[in-house]
């Protein structure tokens, strides 16, 4: 499991990379980045890194978009994030703009809102809070780090009967 200090990484020809990095792929969707991090491991300097990545490209093993779109499904479907959690979180695995957008395009706006709802009342059965005004805001503050939106939130909020705070904006 720990890896030694002392003992080098195994180096590969780009044949052996391409057969390892192909495998690598295969088992489940991957980032330009993610793939590029482990061909430097595999001892390939960046130019023959660079045809591999192309070259797998070339034969739909990597594809940016299918990974942001099965990204966005699991990340909002399983562990019922939001949109902005999301986003950010494909913008540091490095994924382009145009990629975001059509992950984001598998969002069914029906499911999230009651994502959102769902995610909201467990949380208020979980909260020991005993003050209103306290526990909607630990209860807003839980659903912000999920990654949802101001205005999805005070709606649901509302919805559930919470009181509301004087001071919203």
């Amino acid at each position: 499991m720990f890896k030694n200090p002392d003992k080098a990484p195994k180096q590969y020809t780009p044949g052996e990379a391409l057969q390892k990095i192909a495998a690598f792929c295969a088992y489940q969707e991957r980032t330009f980045k993610e793939v590029e991090q482990k061909l430097r491991s595999y001892g390939l300097d960046e130019d023959e890194a660079g045809e591999i990545i192309i070259r797998l490209s070339r034969e739909k093993l990597l594809d940016e978009q299918r990974f942001a779109q099965a990204f966005v499904r699991g990340h909002y479907r399983h562990k019922k994030w939001g949109r902005r959690r999301i986003v950010q979180e494909l913008k540091q695995k490095g994924i382009s703009e145009f990629c975001i957008k059509a992950g984001l395009k598998e969002i069914d706006g029906d499911e999230y809102y009651q994502n959102l709802v769902d995610v909201a009342e467990k949380k208020d059965r979980q909260e020991k809070e005993k003050n209103p005004r306290v526990r909607r805001q630990k209860i807003a503050q839980y659903l912000t780090g999920k990654g949802y939106e101001q205005d999805l939130i005070k709606m649901v909020l509302d919805d559930l009967g919470k009181v509301p705070e004087d001071d919203e904006e």
